[in-house]
């Protein structure tokens, strides 16, 4: 197969880890060649962010929920890191009202509600109440689709 990952100029990562990537999205119907490329890139390059994100799309729309989660906090702990981000949601909700629209404040997020999202499937209820809660109280546009989930997540049982 010919791959042309120069397609993707603006992914920060090597040329193999790109071919990686497209022989995954490629192989689609084959989950354990897709699989296997998408651990390759991982382990390829660690921590980095662009290639943390396509194998979170990839196993959650594979259903591969644990992996999705553990790719989620994976994101969360990085940026939590780079950007000295407080463990205490108090100190933590006030950065992120200040900063939501920065582009890392802004991931941060979104992996915060994803991982509340995919706590849901996981049958994780009160833990994806909470993250929905937290979520929503920084995200005054629903952006990031906690009010959403909140919302199903708590609505009586209609008969």
């Amino acid at each position: 197969m010919q791959v042309h990952a120069e397609i993707f100029s603006w992914f920060q990562v090597p040329e193999d880890v790109k071919e990686l990537l497209i022989v995954a999205s490629h192989n689609w119907e084959n989950p354990l060649k897709a699989e296997n490329c998408i651990n390759q890139a991982l382990a390829k390059t660690g921590d980095n962010i662009d290639v943390l994100v396509a194998a979170y799309r990839y196993f959650y729309y594979k259903n591969n929920y644990p992996m999705a989660l553990q790719i989620t906090v994976k994101i969360r702990d990085i940026i939590r890191e780079s950007e000295k981000l407080p463990d205490n949601w108090e100190q933590l909700k006030l950065i992120l009202i200040l900063r939501k629209e920065e582009p890392k404040i802004r991931l941060f997020l979104t992996a915060y509600a994803a991982s509340g999202l995919v706590s849901a499937k996981l049958g994780e209820i009160e833990q994806a109440k909470e993250i929905s809660t937290q979520v929503k109280e920084i995200d005054d546009k629903n952006e990031f689709g906690s009010a959403l989930l909140l919302d199903i997540l708590t609505r009586e049982n209609e008969l």
